[in-house]
């Protein structure tokens, strides 16, 4: 299988349950829900999408013919040395939609490398085995086969997704993601209120957008 991936860097992961731990992002490129373009962006299943995953045209991107190259070129940029020292290196696989293209092959040559794997989809696509930590975000009307995660991660307010819509999902941690945009803000209050009357729920920012971290 030939993996196509838009970029890899790394970083702090910024949101959910692994907050401010650094980690490699492995961003696949493509998704089920939105094409990536503007001009589908209106008729797409997820409308409020603010990733670019269109392409091989990002650092460290590319196509890798085999789940071995791809693993090496994850490897590469965690910093020499810190896994010796004690330190469990972490990829985040990402995108678009992961689990279109990720595969057990892949889990299995990452975990060679000594890397903790880690996935965020969208729930839409059954997971393979070996991943080590799974964060469902579920987006809009699509259907979310995924039912048992580590960590639900939900943007709010979506109308078709609300909180209520999930609660039979066999998760460990529950997070509500305020929607980004013109009316953030209002998502924030809104988000808030919503945990403080069901602390089932914690609050999720994306601290990599309010401190700049890429």
């Amino acid at each position: 299988m030939t993996y196509t991936i838009k970029e890899i860097y790394y970083t702090l992961q910024g949101e959910g349950a692994q907050t401010g731990r650094a980690a490699v992002f492995c961003r696949f490129a493509g998704c089920n829900l939105w094409s990536g373009r503007e001009e589908d962006r209106a008729t797409a299943v997820c409308t409020f999408c603010d990733t670019d995953f269109i392409g091989t045209d990002g650092p460290g991107g590319g196509k890798f013919a085999t789940a071995a190259l791809l693993a090496e070129a994850v490897a590469a940029h965690w910093p020499a040395g810190e896994a010796a020292a004690g330190s469990r290196p972490l990829v985040v696989c990402t995108g678009g939609e992961p689990l279109l293209q990720l595969d057990a092959e892949a889990i299995a040559a990452l975990h060679a490398h000594g890397f903790e794997v880690a996935v965020e989809t969208n729930g839409t696509q059954p997971a393979p085995p070996g991943l080590d930590w799974i964060c469902v975000s579920p987006k809009a009307a699509a259907p979310v086969v995924l039912t048992r995660a580590h960590e639900l991660k939900l943007v709010y307010p979506q109308p078709q997704a609300m909180p209520e819509r999930f609660e039979h999902l066999d998760v460990q941690h529950r997070f509500l993601q305020p929607m980004d945009g013109p009316l953030q803000r209002r998502h924030i209050d809104a988000a808030i209120a919503y945990c403080l009357a069901h602390p089932r729920w914690r609050l999720s920012l994306q601290t990599h957008k309010l401190t700049g971290i890429p």
